[in-house]
Parts: C-alpha cells; sequence; structure tokens
C-alpha cells in the first residue's frame, strides 16, 4: 500500500498501476505526451479547459524517482526562455508633466495588454520606471495600462498569489486543504507604477479602488474563475503603502524574510509588510468552501 501524495492529492495503488499501464500501452510516447494523456483520462484541467499538464508532468516525475514508475528517457532539454530573455527595450514617450485635480484627468481608461500590441509598451515602461524592473510573469496574471487624455499614465501587473503567506492566512482562517483548493480565487499585485512626471494627488488609491470593481470580471474572462481577495507586499524600508491604506486595504503582518523554500529560519530577504483587500463580505466563506 503506498502512502504518496502530491500537491494534496493521495496517490493510490490503482493510480500508480494506471500510470504504468499508460505507460506499457504507449511506449513511444514522450513524457509530455504521457502526462497529456494522464490528464485527459483524469479530467485534470483548469477552470479554462486546459490541460494541467505541467502538474501531472510533475507528478509523474515525482512517482519515477520513487521508483514507482518508469518514464522513458528525456528527449531533449529545453531552453528556458526565461532565463534567455532579453529585458524590455526603451519606449520613446511623452514625459511632459501631468499635474492637477484628480477630477481634470476623468474619465480613466482601463486597458488589458496582456497579449495584445501595447504589451511591449506595457513592458519597456515597467522595466525603465519601475524599481524593481519589469519581471515575466508565471500563472495566471493580467496586466493593465491606465490612460487619461489619451496618455498613458500607470501600468499595474497581477499574478497568482504565494502559496503560502502566514500572514495573510491568518487573517482568512482558511484550513490547508481549502488553501491549497482555492488559492487560484486570489490575485497578486505585483507591480503598481505611476510614472514619475504624473502628479496627481489621490490618483493611485482612485486607480486601486477602480481595479478593485473590475479585476474578478476580467479574471472570470481570461481563466473561467472569479478572484475574492487581493494582495500585495510593499517594502516599509522605501514606502509607507499609503494609497493602499487610502484604498481601504488592510495590513495583514509581515513577511519573514525566509522566502518559499528557504532552508534555514533566518531572514535572507527583505521584511515586507503584507496588505490586503477582501472584493466579497463573505470572502472566507467563498474561499474555505471545497467543491460545489
Amino acid at each position: 500500500m503506498t502512502d504518496l501524495k502530491y500537491r494534496g492529492r493521495h496517490i493510490s495503488d490503482a493510480d500508480i498501476l494506471h500510470i504504468r499501464e499508460l505507460i506499457a500501452a504507449h511506449p513511444r510516447q514522450s513524457r509530455r505526451g504521457l502526462s497529456q494523456k494522464l490528464c485527459e483520462d483524469w479530467q485534470w484541467r483548469q477552470e479554462n479547459g486546459a490541460l494541467r499538464d505541467m502538474l501531472c508532468r510533475g507528478l509523474m516525475l515525482m512517482l519515477h524517482r520513487a521508483g514507482e514508475i518508469e518514464l522513458p528517457p528525456v528527449r531533449r532539454v529545453n531552453r528556458n526562455p526565461l532565463t534567455e530573455r532579453t529585458r524590455p527595450a526603451p519606449v520613446p514617450i511623452d514625459t511632459t508633466p501631468i499635474e492637477g485635480p484628480l477630477r481634470d484627468l476623468q474619465p480613466l481608461e482601463f486597458t488589458q495588454v496582456r497579449h495584445t500590441a501595447e504589451g511591449p509598451l506595457f513592458n519597456g515602461l515597467m522595466e525603465e520606471h519601475h524599481y524593481l524592473g519589469y519581471t515575466h510573469p508565471v500563472g495566471e496574471n493580467i496586466k493593465y495600462m491606465v490612460w487619461a487624455q489619451g496618455r498613458p499614465i500607470a501600468c499595474l501587473a497581477w499574478s497568482s498569489a504565494p502559496r503560502h503567506l502566514g500572514a495573510r492566512d491568518r487573517y482568512i482562517g482558511w484550513p490547508a486543504e481549502s488553501r491549497r483548493h482555492n488559492i487560484r480565487l486570489l490575485a497578486y499585485n505585483t507591480r503598481f507604477l505611476i510614472f514619475p512626471w504624473v502628479h496627481v494627488p489621490h490618483l493611485a488609491s482612485h486607480i486601486l479602488g477602480q481595479m478593485a470593481q473590475r479585476i474578478s470580471a476580467d479574471w472570470q474572462k481570461l481563466y473561467g474563475h472569479p478572484v475574492y481577495f487581493l494582495e500585495t507586499f510593499v517594502d516599509p524600508e522605501r514606502y509607507r503603502g499609503t494609497c493602499y491604506y487610502a484604498a481601504n486595504w488592510v495590513h495583514l503582518g509581515r513577511t519573514t524574510g525566509r522566502g518559499n523554500n528557504a532552508k534555514t529560519w533566518k531572514a535572507t530577504l527583505p521584511i515586507k509588510d503584507v496588505l490586503g483587500y477582501p472584493l466579497r463580505k463573505d470572502f472566507r466563506q467563498r474561499l474555505a468552501k471545497i467543491g460545489d
């Protein structure tokens, strides 16, 4: 009797037998092809219908290393496009100062620019003007540009939330099983940039308020599910997070400074404030729920 788990799923003897039979029935298939067939057999799909290929491949590799199955040899080593990706080039843009009261900029226009012609503009501006630069997102993500009077004034990037975050998890109060199942229902604000030539009081908190009203519906369109909770990190050595607090975000606590894969209990990374924003009053009940 096996006692194996992968990403919260118990792997039974019957599961292992099924994978062995699948490999035997397709001796010429690659590891990727086998994982795709297993996804189809088990109906492992994302909310948008796409196969959970990488998740399944990780499971099969774990079983291979444990000696439970024997995968075919690796046919080729894929190049990692993330390590070879060139940095976004600077983008020529009108930097004439934008100043004055917020009402003079209204209405603001929000455009989702992921996989659009405006994507390179977003990437270039973020690389040039954000102190952390541009980072290519992994997993579910959305990029926005904010426009006023025909000119871009801000950029925001959102991605999948970290799987483990003590301050956030204690605030939500969800069990570990619920967190594993529903972590996809959170969105993490990885970047927020208002361009340095834009000086408009209350603009940042206003943008965050507008984001809170639309991001769940936009996430639903892209990935087939909503989000119920927003979160971000603020480096207190650089910023106070004033715009988030003005937009009614809540201080949840601080990070430990140890990262996700830390091998020591000592802080090796900057300690940051963790801020959160519930998108629904019943967010705790929805995030604790498993299944229909």
